[in-house]
């Protein structure tokens, strides 16, 4: 059984959040920076990503007003966030900060 959102995020191993949408260029742009940042920092962390056009809830429970927006969760809470394209070298700085 797939775990829940909720479940996810609870878990101790830092989780990143990407808010995106279809639609919208800069998320395309995200997509390979996620990529290598997983193939890099591999079972150290969790990557999801939430269509907000399919999973308005969670957009509005977080507030989301711009995509792309990044949520770094860590046994629970947010430990970071931003909006718009982050480079894969910065976020995985801010990924170490909270392993």
């Amino acid at each position: 059984m797939q775990p829940t959102f909720s479940q996810v995020i609870q878990s101790p191993t830092p989780t990143l959040v990407d808010f995106y949408a279809d639609w919208c260029g800069p998320c395309k742009q995200m997509k390979p920076i996620l990529v290598e940042l997983k193939s890099k920092m591999g079972d150290a962390i969790k990557i999801i990503k939430v269509d907000v056009d399919s999973a308005q809830a969670a957009a509005q429970t977080y507030n989301i007003q711009s995509i792309p927006t990044l949520i770094l969760f860590k046994n629970g809470s947010i430990v970071w966030r931003k909006s718009g394209v982050v480079a894969a070298q910065q976020l995985e700085q801010i990924i170490q900060q909270h392993l």
